[in-house]
């Protein structure tokens, strides 16, 4: 029980902090459980983080069930995404059920504005840091120049997919690892949750007829099944298929407020699952949310020992050193295209950036004082 309630403390704080997205967000969790924590080793995180990518589902909350299960089984798994999520949620719900239209208080400005710049010194912390340990060799350093290329010249939605693929190509021909060893008898996929994913995947579509909860379930958990990186690339797939349930204000307005709150952005879903049902606000909120994270964790339930056991051949774990790299840049380009410009205006900003990281990286501040600081700054500069 300790064990379990040490998951639900360290997710909790997390999801009130984690600003910045899912690439932020993976910053967070290797600062945290990597270095701060050591609950996981590099090579251990590098596998999860390969595992999210290449499954469809938000990969930073994918990843923080993959820890959770990793340290606490199935129940821990589900205590972590509870923690991580319950924050955002409920700052969603409360914010559906209240109508707000839009949030003019200097206060709450202020501390959204140093989160977010704070967001930013994780985020390049995180990308030095990944940089440093996967790319240490000129085919793994040519992968991630290469990915990221590709990412910023063709920024579109299945972009991430190919360069993922293309990089897992290069490094299992390229790239010479030793093989840890392996087990002569390797986990299997779990069906279990697999059959569940593929029932829940067929069926409901059908079942979306009988009734408005099945509908909101079945569009939500539709989405979350097809989604590949989650954030962003979830809202096309939500619009298309809401506009019956919601207003185009309401969606625009919710993916608003899901970039402002910490935490994972699919809790859009929480937002837009209270609006489509208004009589029954909280069902509707739980209803979205829950289906639009199932899939993903129902497929990492699946392939999470599967993967710990073939990741270990050769050839494997060649092509996870090219995704490695490939994730650097993709961590990379979200910082140089969507989060930096999303909180930094100036120069004076800048220099707030570079001292963050100075106090984190050289100077070995905690981040709790770190973030307080941010926030200092950032009401002081909603006040002048």
């Amino acid at each position: 029980m300790k064990n379990l309630f040490d998951i639900f403390l360290k997710f909790f704080t997390l999801g009130f902090i984690s600003f910045g997205g899912p690439m932020a967000h993976i910053g967070y969790f290797r600062k945290t459980f990597v270095e701060k924590l050591n609950w996981l080793d590099e090579s251990s995180y590098s596998k999860l983080l390969a595992l999210s990518q290449f499954l469809p589902g938000p990969s930073s909350s994918q990843v923080g069930f993959a820890i959770g299960l990793k340290r606490g089984g199935v129940f821990g798994a589900f205590i972590a995404f509870l923690a991580f999520t319950t924050p955002s949620f409920i700052v969603l719900y409360i914010l559906a059920i209240l109508n707000i239209n839009e949030v003019e208080n200097s206060l709450v400005s202020g501390i959204i504005t140093g989160l977010k710049l704070f967001a930013v010194v994780i985020v390049a912390d995180a990308t030095i840091s990944m940089f440093k340990s996967f790319c240490k060799d000129k085919m793994t350093m040519a992968i991630f120049a290469l990915s990221a290329i590709l990412l910023l010249v063709l920024p579109f939605t299945y972009t991430q997919i190919f360069v993922l693929i293309l990089a897992a190509i290069l490094g299992k021909i390229f790239i010479k690892n030793k093989s840890e060893k392996v087990e002569e008898n390797p986990s299997k996929t779990k069906k279990l949750p697999l059959l569940i994913f593929i029932v829940l995947f067929f069926t409901l579509p059908f079942l979306a007829n009988y009734n408005e909860e099945l509908k909101l379930f079945s569009i939500f958990y539709e989405a979350g099944s097809l989604v590949f990186g989650g954030g962003h690339v979830v809202l096309p797939l939500l619009e298309n298929n809401l506009l019956s349930l919601v207003s185009k204000d309401e969606f625009l307005l919710g993916y608003s407020f899901a970039q402002a709150v910490p935490g994972p952005m699919f809790t859009i879903a929480t937002y837009l699952g209270a609006n489509a049902l208004e009589e029954n606000a909280l069902l509707g909120a739980l209803l979205a949310t829950s289906a639009i994270f199932l899939p993903g964790f129902l497929l990492i339930l699946a392939f999470y020992k599967n993967f710990e056991s073939y990741s270990k051949r050769t050839n494997v774990l060649n092509a996870i050193s090219g995704v490695n790299a490939s994730v650097v840049a993709l961590l990379f380009t979200v910082f140089i295209s969507t989060v930096a410009p999303s909180a930094i205006y100036s120069f004076g900003d800048v220099l707030l950036t570079i001292t963050g990281l100075v106090f984190i990286r050289l100077a070995k501040v905690s981040i709790l004082y770190t973030i307080l600081i941010f926030i200092l700054i950032g009401i002081f500069k909603s006040f002048i």
